[in-house]
Parts: C-alpha cells; structure tokens; sequence
C-alpha cells in the first residue's frame, strides 16, 4: 500500500510543478485581422479586380448571346453542315467562358492569398512578441472556434497585440 502511494506521489508532483508553470491567454484572431488597417485597400483591390472579370465574363455571354441569335435567324436557311459549324462555334464559345470561370476564381484566390498572406504574417508575429514578452505557454486563438470554454479570469491578450500592431 505504501508502494503504491509513494509511486502515486512521485506521479502527482511533476504534474502539479508542470501545471504551476503554465501560463495561458487568448486572442481573437478576427477582431484583430478586420481591425488591421491595410483591410480597406485590400477589399478595394480585390473589389476592382472582380469587377474587371465580371466586365471580361459578360463580354463572353454578350459574344454568345449574340452568335445564337445570328445562328437563330439563318437557322431556316442554312443547310445542316452550316448548323453543325454554327454550333460547334457556340459550343467553343461556352467552354471558353467556363475556362475563364475556372481561371478567374483561380485568379482571384491567388490575389487575395498574396494580399492577405502579410497582414496574416504581421498578426502572428504581433502574438509571438507578445506571447515571449509576457511569457506565455500558449495562447489561443478564439476565432478558430476550438475552445468550449474560457473562463472569465483568462488572459486576453488581444488588446497587448493590438498594441504590438499599432491598433487602437
């Protein structure tokens, strides 16, 4: 009996002297990203060249809708070879416009990733400096959604790394 308390003690203490020396915070990694101030410059890049595929896509449509509605009004007169050649054009026209769906999207997500890719970098520089000055063991992020609980007597260590960021 004794034994087995003894081995009880020992595996009881490194864990109590362990949990005495963890520190914990929490940020919110949202709140911290739509406050940075280069956001509006980027939406409007990213607006602006949304609107330059949209103005590249409808010509696409107008080039089709037009070619249907020449191939409609020579459909009665034209023999089948012609209708085959009218329709294999359409059918040209709409694999290009689905390209450029597929390429624009692509486009557009490769943009907002080389856009964004610094401000998330900055942010998470900001929590390490934070995180190593006030020594923290690990600081969670909220708007990752993975914590079910946080007291209210936890750290939150937004305001520090706004601070870091030059936000107010």
């Amino acid at each position: 009996m004794t034994k087995k308390l003894i081995i009880l003690l020992f595996a009881i203490v490194p864990i109590a002297a362990f949990a005495q020396n963890v520190k914990l915070a929490h940020v919110n990694t949202s709140e911290l990203f739509n406050q940075m101030p280069e956001i509006p410059g980027i939406e409007t890049q990213l607006n602006n060249k949304q609107e330059e595929i949209s103005k590249n896509g409808q010509a696409l449509v107008d080039e089709f809708n037009k070619k249907a509605e020449e191939f409609q009004k020579l459909a009665p007169t034209s023999s089948e070879t012609v209708k085959a050649d009218q329709q294999k054009q359409l059918d040209q026209i709409q694999e290009r416009y689905q390209m450029f769906v597929q390429n624009s999207q692509r486009e557009m997500e490769e943009l907002r990733q080389k856009l964004l890719a610094p401000i998330q970098q900055k942010i998470a520089n900001a929590i390490k400096a934070v995180g190593d000055e006030k020594g923290y063991t690990y600081i969670f992020d909220l708007a990752a959604g993975n914590l079910v609980y946080v007291s209210t007597t936890a750290e939150d260590a937004t305001p520090l790394v706004k601070s870091k960021l030059g936000i107010k």
